[in-house]
């Protein structure tokens, strides 16, 4: 299983998109891959770059996933109160 956390913080690079495809392509329909994000899917085009990648990484990721929405307050407000 591979999780990748707070994924889209910051834009990726060439370097970044091409790794970030071989590990998606490697993985796909074979293995786990766990996505988290702040960021709303429909902004990970552009976060991606690069029309191709970013359409070929998304077409693994996006349309053969199980999609859960969170919504409610913010859990980090609590643990802050509590530091």
């Amino acid at each position: 299983m591979l999780i990748l956390d707070d994924f889209g913080l910051q834009s990726l690079d060439k370097h970044d998109r091409e790794t970030l495809m071989d590990i998606i392509d490697d993985r796909y329909n074979q293995k786990t891959t766990i996505v988290s994000s702040q960021i709303p899917v429909s902004t990970w085009y552009d976060i991606i770059g690069e029309g191709t990648i970013a359409d070929a990484i998304l077409d693994r990721l996006v349309n053969s996933s199980h999609r859960i929405d969170l919504n409610g307050p913010s859990l980090r407000n609590d643990i802050l109160k509590a530091e």
